[in-house]
């Protein structure tokens, strides 16, 4: 192609410190030259997957390390600011358990996003896609992967300065690397908020069936939203439904449907995903079950903080154990609003979850014919002009596209790694 020596970045290969975590880290400035020549001139067959937004590549430097490059396709006002807000939040976190900006490419005509490639793929690819039938996420491996993101999640609303909701936390956007380490992506939809400000109004982006009610119906946004769909993940998770389903005759039901009449009856073995057969620690399922319903509640100031989250799942709060405790106690010296009206607890000490209602318009858009059951909205309010998806990877777990992201991807990649 005829650019393909150009530079996006200039010839220097500067490096910036990042800060935010435990430890800094560095990305740079990648030269168009550079990406051309890591994905083989961003070759069909090094190709991840594609969407609205563009394009994610495999790719390998000069020195071996694995890499994906995300290539926006289109260049507008739009794209450039989400591009800007996605680099700038990726330039400000730096945590075990989020995935860090490597490096980008920011030219006249091009702009590209350049992450670490994570071999394992998403949580999504082991519970709905093409690794579903192998069962390589045993109840270990899950719990990691849950305790993983809840500190992610925890260092986004509480450590990091501004404090950042992500707002699209769902299975496909947590990565797993070789390890099977989770790691949180896709900052595209991310919002920073300012000291004192409590929540936001904007336009509605996510996937419905992760979408906290306030922000689905009035684009009302703040932590809580992420706690809400975490909730939803931690369902997804033990039970290896998904988030909507699709029922004979074209009904749908949410998981917290599905779920609730077996934490009712304190059937709990019946809800845990029959892959595991049998496989699992009752007190840690209870746990994630309690943790879960708090955060599904329908009105924002009844769910917890992830800080408190996570310390239902580790045990380390005094309402951590539902066994033991029939009501629910303040875990903190705080005064927690979640906690005072919370009445609906069924033995031994468990919450019923109780399930949030969509409109009829907005389930109409989830569309379960997907390979993947995701359906990425944008929902259009006033002041919002048309949709878009430029998360991290978002391209990939999202088949919108005629080849897909699975087998003949995979076998790709083998090839490519040999």
């Amino acid at each position: 192609m005829g650019s393909n020596t150009s530079m996006c970045c200039g010839s220097k290969a500067n490096k910036q410190f990042v800060s935010g975590g435990e430890q800094s880290s560095t990305w740079r400035l990648f030269s168009y030259k550079e990406l051309h020549a890591a994905t083989n001139g961003f070759s069909e067959e090094y190709k991840l997957g594609e969407g609205g937004f563009g394009t994610v590549y495999w790719g390998k430097t000069s020195d071996g390390h694995q890499i994906a490059v995300k290539k926006l396709k289109t260049i507008n006002s739009k794209a450039e600011m989400e591009f800007a807000v996605e680099v700038e939040i990726l330039g400000r976190v730096r945590h075990k358990n989020l995935l860090g900006l490597r490096g980008y490419c920011a030219g006249a005509n091009q702009r590209l996003i350049v992450y670490d490639y994570m071999p394992n793929l998403s949580l999504l690819s082991h519970l709905h896609g093409q690794f579903t039938g192998e069962m390589r996420l045993n109840w270990k491996k899950r719990i990691n992967i849950i305790m993983g993101s809840a500190e992610a999640l925890v260092y986004l609303h509480h450590e990091v300065t501004p404090h950042i909701i992500h707002r699209d936390i769902k299975a496909s956007n947590v990565l797993l690397d070789s390890d099977f380490e989770p790691l949180v992506a896709d900052f595209g939809f991310a919002k920073l908020i300012p000291e004192g400000v409590s929540h936001m109004t904007t336009r509605v982006k996510g996937t419905l069936g992760y979408l906290a009610p306030e922000y689905a119906m009035w684009g009302k946004v703040s932590e809580s939203c992420d706690v809400y769909s975490f909730g939803i993940l931690l369902l997804e998770i033990v039970t290896g439904r998904k988030p909507i389903e699709r029922l004979p005759g074209g009904v749908k039901r949410t998981i917290t449907e599905w779920v609730d009449p077996f934490i009712a009856t304190d059937q709990l073995s019946n809800l845990v995903d029959h892959r595991l057969q049998g496989q699992y620690e009752d007190l840690q399922l209870r746990r994630i079950l309690h943790a879960a319903a708090r955060c599904v509640q329908s009105e924002p100031d009844r769910r917890p903080t992830m800080r408190k989250v996570l310390a239902i799942l580790q045990g380390n709060a005094a309402s951590a154990d539902p066994v033991k405790n029939g009501k629910l106690a303040d875990d903190f010296a705080e005064k927690d609003a979640s906690i005072q009206t919370i009445t609906d607890v069924v033995s031994p000490g468990m919450i019923r979850i109780k399930s949030v209602k969509y409109q009829d318009e907005l389930m109409a858009m989830d569309d379960e014919g997907e390979e993947d059951g995701e359906e990425d909205l944008e929902l259009t309010r006033s002041g919002s002009d048309g949709a878009s998806a430029y998360g991290v990877f978002g391209a990939i777990e999202v088949q919108r596209v005629s080849h897909g992201y699975g087998q003949q991807v995979l076998n790709r990649r083998t090839a490519l790694r040999g």
